[in-house]
């Protein structure tokens, strides 16, 4: 998660300026470049020029993207359209970000190099932004346009000489259910597969997980060429071994074994299944532990059923933890759990992946992926029960042997993973689409490997 860090106000009333002062500078007239389906951010990075991309030097790009990663119910789609925006940054783009502003936030800022411009609130965001593009609608080489769940349709106001690059991180059909009436839910599942289809059926598109891709293929109709790039994971700093364990230290309690969930707390993330198999497995693990790390709606229900059923001494509800704390509550648990119904990917099973932790998970879209089912972890396949895998995972660990075996093949796993490789696997994506790099996109994807 990303660190709240001091704002630095820009122009604090013009949140409907243009984007950028500069020059005047010719707009070319690219040709689109239609690659088959890739696979662009996989494998180490080096430290090589090479290895962060191609320059954008003086290329004015837009990112949209429904929040921002200061937004109170922020997640990994924010972490992942801020780190790419700041790795683009770094290759010499100039990046306006585009997303809706909660209350105290500021209009204009900006950060790392990034220029944030927030308006409207939770729905409109939506046609704030559409017009905020058409009246800027010359002014960039590029767009990323975040979907999620319900497209800003970009395309439809931008020239066709400004690119377009639609990310999606996974569909969004079952979170519709969980949210809305049945009408409303069509209505999100009419918008996300026809008409988005439709409208960015030109657009190279990108996702972050082979199971998104052919989710988005089979549920979607999604007709654009589709590049895989992952997400990273932060540089992993060393973690506090004794002062963790200090008392009122979130990793104090800890105790052996210990489960940790870590995420928002949110319907479609299940937690209350998590609390379900600590219980179940209580018997047979005494003094097993749960650690819920995240804050969002499903907090209070958490919290009311611990008190409720004097799940004090089983349950731990932290709520946000700053970076370090929630790394000494990670490294110190046995297991990593998940409980979600769906994920583009799971950015928190590779951050406990690397260092050292498994993960048990649903066989979901997304998850799939980032375990790797017997060796960084365990599915839940169907007709299997959660608490039966946790079980089998606890008994798997409990072999120092096999869980020594078991943490080595996490470190490896996410060390494959960084967020100079995912941004350089995008910057490709974005050269090729507005310069017409010759396979830039092909080539991330050769240089791809799972």
């Amino acid at each position: 998660m990303v660190h709240p860090d001091p704002y630095t106000p820009l122009v604090p009333d013009a949140s409907y300026g243009p984007p950028v002062t500069m020059a005047p500078e010719a707009v070319p007239d690219p040709r689109p470049t239609r690659a088959p389906d890739t696979d662009a951010a996989t494998g180490g990075a080096t430290d090589d020029e090479a290895a962060l991309g191609p320059r954008l030097d003086g290329r004015r790009l837009v990112v949209v993207n429904w929040r921002c990663p200061w937004q109170s119910t922020a997640g990994g789609a924010e972490e992942y359209a801020w780190r790419i925006s700041r790795h683009l940054v770094g290759r010499g783009a100039v990046v306006t970000f585009l997303t809706s502003r909660e209350p105290g936030q500021p209009r204009v800022e900006t950060r790392d190099g990034v220029v944030i411009r927030r308006m409207g609130g939770k729905f409109t965001v939506y046609p704030l932004v559409l017009l905020w593009l058409l009246l800027w609608r010359r002014e960039f080489h590029a767009a990323l346009d975040c979907m999620n769940g319900v497209p800003f349709f970009s395309r439809l106001v931008l020239p066709r000489r400004t690119r377009v690059v639609s990310v999606v991180h996974h569909v969004h059909d079952l979170q519709f259910n969980a949210y809305f009436s049945r009408p409303l839910a069509w209505l999100g599942r009419f918008i996300e597969s026809r008409v988005a289809s439709l409208v960015y059926r030109c657009c190279t598109t990108v996702t972050v997980s082979e199971s998104s891709r052919r989710a988005m293929r089979e549920k979607l109709g999604w007709r654009a060429p589709i590049a895989i790039v992952h997400n990273g994971r932060p540089p992993l700093q060393p973690v506090a071994g004794a002062p963790a364990r200090t008392p009122g230290h979130p990793a104090a309690d800890l105790g052996a074994p210990a489960l940790v969930s870590v995420g928002r707390l949110v319907v479609q993330k299940r937690v209350a299944r998590i609390v379900d198999a600590a219980v179940a497995l209580r018997e047979e693990h005494p003094g097993l532990r749960v650690h819920i790390v995240g804050r969002g709606p499903e907090a209070d229900p958490i919290a009311e059923r611990i008190g409720r059923e004097g799940l004090h001494d089983a349950v731990r509800l932290h709520g946000f933890l700053p970076e370090d704390d929630k790394n000494a509550v990670l490294a110190g648990a046995l297991l990593h759990v998940t409980a979600s119904e769906f994920e583009g990917w799971g950015l928190t099973v590779i951050e406990a992946a690397a260092l050292g932790v498994p993960t048990v998970a649903y066989d979901v879209d997304g998850l799939r992926d980032s375990v790797r089912d017997g060796e960084t972890g365990w599915l839940v396949r169907d007709g299997e029960d959660l608490a039966q895998v946790v079980g089998k995972a606890l008994a798997e660990l409990s072999d120092p042997a096999r869980a020594a075996q078991v943490r080595r093949a996490c470190r490896e796993w996410a060390s494959r993973f960084t967020w100079q490789r995912s941004g350089a696997a995008m910057a490709r994506i974005i050269a090729d689409e507005i310069d017409g790099i010759d396979g830039a996109v092909r080539q991330a994807g050769t240089e791809a490997g799972t």
